[in-house]
């Protein structure tokens, strides 16, 4: 008898950016690439999107079964193959359960992949019918092809958010934000090839790169004594990767850096780095009241308490007004995301509407939208909140976020979410990604995979931002302050801009004369925690 599958019951709403497109890009002929983030060591960089298809050309040799040409066949018989795998996993997980797996067959887990796919993917009608099961042996490689191959007007992939981790990386973070690396973000230039030009853009504290003495805007020149600025090499390319993307806690790589134009060396060691959602926070006193102002680098489990403290110490502290500083976040969980923007705008704003709303494909039945939530989750993390505790709230009119292409999906929700409360969002920096899409993180076999399955929209029903949102004050990101120095670029306009109520001439300048930085991380965004207990009904997670 088959286990029931029922991963929608037990996980919530979670939008991210993958670590694919926000931290890597492949050097043509490497070899690269796919769908796989945390299988292996992860590609050094990665070229802007195709203009052509991603999936490869179908495999040959073997005929296709009925389920092959027709998935509808499976019917919603992914509770029949969920958790039978070709290596069943023994012992337990970081919770202490047992591992759900039972003995099972690689065909088995490819049945999974496209009865879930063909029931839930937003664009399941155009994935291709050309694929083989018989002529897998991988089930990586098999969800890789598992997706539309469409591409938009522009000529990008219509699906550029398809990806998997390994569910015990992805349960490490869910639970305690930890990554395994060295604790840096970067920003890459946007040229295809090399040149390539990589720059710090920030440094856990305590983490193996802050004890090697890192600091933001030093430029990445060699690693393990590879030209990292020029290679071509495929070899070269391949001790990049390991020495960028440590498999192990432990391994010791040398790296080669430069600062205001004098190289230098530093050693650093793999490690499991716990990463601060929320930092730098603090009110800055101004002629026209009290400005709060965070960091906040990602929506997981432990930013619920994080954001609590923050917003508790912005009201004590009387603040009028708010920068929300997300140049580096790449998404998570959705219930964080409208717990911030409630405590942004309070409930006179926000009572009885819709923070987002989520449309899926024709297959799937309509869950109830996510409101405004003013009470805690409650989340399962290291210092948790208790489940319906109160939110403290500014009840602001207008807030001002902080932005680079780095800034992507939950961000984003908060953003549409609050527009469609009418609040004021003023935006400094630079266009967000552009990513209205979730997912259901699916877990499997050791695995945990990511296929789109909705688009989410705000009250007033808008969610059409692919292209990304457009800052009111362009500026760049300014690697030679700390992120939340108030000389810092994007913090200083933001600041000026509140004050003058037009964007200053030196951003614009500024921001015309750098090159274009694209900020990526290393690590990939801590999402954290969704595989909670709920309650039934409990709406499913993305």
């Amino acid at each position: 008898m088959s286990t029931p599958f029922t991963p929608r019951r037990t996980t919530l709403p979670l939008r991210l950016i993958s670590s694919s497109l926000a931290a890597l890009f492949v050097l043509a002929g490497c070899g690269g690439g796919g769908g796989s983030p945390g299988v292996g060591a992860p590609p050094v960089a990665q070229q802007p999107p195709p203009t052509t298809p991603t999936n490869p050309a179908p495999p040959t040799g073997t005929q296709p079964t009925p389920e092959d040409l027709n998935p509808n066949l499976l019917g919603d018989a992914y509770g029949t193959y969920w958790n039978k795998c070709a290596v069943p996993r023994t012992g337990v997980d970081a919770s202490g359960k047992a591992y759900p797996d039972t003995q099972g067959t690689l065909l088995d887990e490819l049945k999974f992949l496209r009865a879930w796919t063909n029931q839930y993917y937003l664009w399941y009608n155009e994935v291709p019918n050309t694929y083989k099961m018989a002529d897998f042996t991988s089930a990586l490689d098999y969800f890789d092809v598992l997706k539309t191959p469409a591409v938009t007007a522009s000529g990008q992939p219509k699906d550029r958010y398809h990806f998997t981790y390994t569910t015990a990386e992805w349960d490490a973070m869910q639970t305690q934000g930890i990554s395994l690396g060295y604790g840096i973000t970067w920003s890459r230039s946007t040229n295809e090839g090399a040149p390539r030009t990589w720059l710090v853009t920030a440094v856990e504290p305590g983490s193996p790169a802050s004890a090697a003495g890192l600091l933001r805007g030093d430029m990445l020149l060699k690693v393990d004594g590879v030209d990292f600025v020029n290679t071509e090499d495929e070899a070269a390319i391949d001790i990049i990767n390991a020495g960028l993307f440590p498999e192990s806690v432990g391994a010791a790589h040398r790296f080669t850096l430069q600062r205001a134009g004098v190289q230098y060396e530093a050693r650093m060691i793999g490690a499991e780095v716990v990463k601060a959602p929320v930092k730098n926070v603090k009110v800055i006193e101004t002629p026209s009241g009290k400005v709060g102002y965070l960091t906040f680098d990602s929506f997981n489990a432990v930013s619920e308490k994080q954001l609590y403290d923050a917003f508790t110490t912005f009201r004590q502290a009387g603040v009028n007004d708010l920068v929300l500083d997300v140049r580096y976040n790449g998404g998570g969980l959705l219930y964080v995301a409208s717990q911030l923007a409630y405590m942004i705008a309070g409930p006179e704003s926000t009572s009885g509407k819709v923070f987002e709303r989520s449309q899926y494909n024709d297959k799937t039945p309509a869950y109830q939208p996510i409101l405004f939530r003013s009470t805690a989750w409650g989340f399962a993390s290291s210092n948790p909140l208790r489940t319906g505790t109160s939110l403290p709230t500014l009840g602001l009119k207008r807030v001002t976020v902080l932005s680079t292409e780095g800034t992507c999906s939950a961000s984003e929700s908060v953003i549409n979410g609050l527009r469609g409360a009418d609040i004021e969002v003023i935006q400094i920096g630079g266009t967000t990604c552009g990513k209205p899409y979730g997912f259901t993180p699916v877990p499997n076999c050791g695995t945990t995979y990511f296929s789109i399955e909705f688009q989410g929209v705000n009250h007033k029903g808008f969610g059409d931002f692919t292209d990304g949102f457009t800052p009111t004050c362009r500026a760049s990101d300014d690697l030679s302050r700390p992120v939340g120095d108030q000389d810092e670029g994007l913090l200083a306009t933001a600041l000026a801009y509140r004050a003058s109520g037009a964007c200053p001439a030196s951003s614009t300048a500024s921001s015309a004369a750098r090159a274009r930085l694209v900020p990526m991380r290393i690590v990939r965004p801590e999402v954290e925690e969704i595989s909670i207990h709920t309650t039934p009904g409990a709406p499913p997670a993305r």
